[in-house]
This record gives C-alpha cells, sequence and structure tokens, in this order.
C-alpha cells in the first residue's frame, strides 16, 4: 500500500530507520523552507514548482533521490558512498551526513526550482 502522508510513510518503516528518516525530514524542511513536502513516486518529496529532493527507506541504506546533476556537483563529498543515476545511499551502519544533506538540498532548490 502506497502511503497518502510522510508521517504514514515514516511510520510503516522498521522502527530501526524511523528515527533516521525523522531528522532527514527536519534536516530538509529546515534547509529549504520555502520548498513543500508531498508524496511522489511514494516517498517523501519536496517540492517548489517541481521536484526538488526525495528520500526512502531501504533494509541497509537511506536512499536521497537529488538527481544525477547534483551528485556531480557534490562528488567530492559522495565518493566514499554508493551511487546510481541520480540516487545515493547512504549505509545506515554508518553516521548520516546530515549536513550533506542539507548542502545538498539547498543546491537542489538552488538549481531545479521553477
Amino acid at each position: 500500500m502506497t502511503s497518502q502522508t510522510i508521517d504514514a510513510y515514516i511510520a510503516e518503516q522498521d522502527s530501526e530507520i524511523r528515527p533516521v528518516l525523522v531528522k532527514v525530514r527536519e534536516i530538509i524542511g529546515s534547509a529549504i523552507p520555502d520548498a513543500s513536502e508531498k508524496m511522489s513516486y511514494g516517498i517523501p518529496t519536496w517540492w517548489a514548482g517541481r521536484n526538488i529532493i526525495h528520500f526512502s527507506a531501504a533494509k541497509k541504506h537511506l536512499g536521497l533521490y537529488p538527481g544525477p546533476k547534483a551528485i556531480a556537483a557534490f562528488q567530492d563529498q559522495l565518493a566514499e558512498y554508493d551511487q546510481s543515476k541520480g540516487t545515493i545511499r547512504f549505509p545506515l551502519n554508518s553516521p548520516i551526513p546530515y549536513e550533506l544533506i542539507a548542502d545538498i538540498s539547498r543546491w537542489c532548490l538552488e538549481n531545479y526550482r521553477k
């Protein structure tokens, strides 16, 4: 079943990752307060005329979806993390780089908003 709200999405995840998701939501929301929250593609999303950035929960990682241009812009800081086109995977068995997530979020808003 697809969650209708970000609160419901977080509540449906494993208890181990819920605090990470709450923190990531707070970090992104604080970094880009001009963007609005919504669910898109079944995951938490920030929107400002178009989708800006998304995140999701997985068994062993936090997925962040800033798009390939953002990944290229932050390549040096992201070198240690698994990536694919438009996706960064932050392993849950390591500290989550919250400040980097905030920086990426701000970059995405500046570069993607309409």
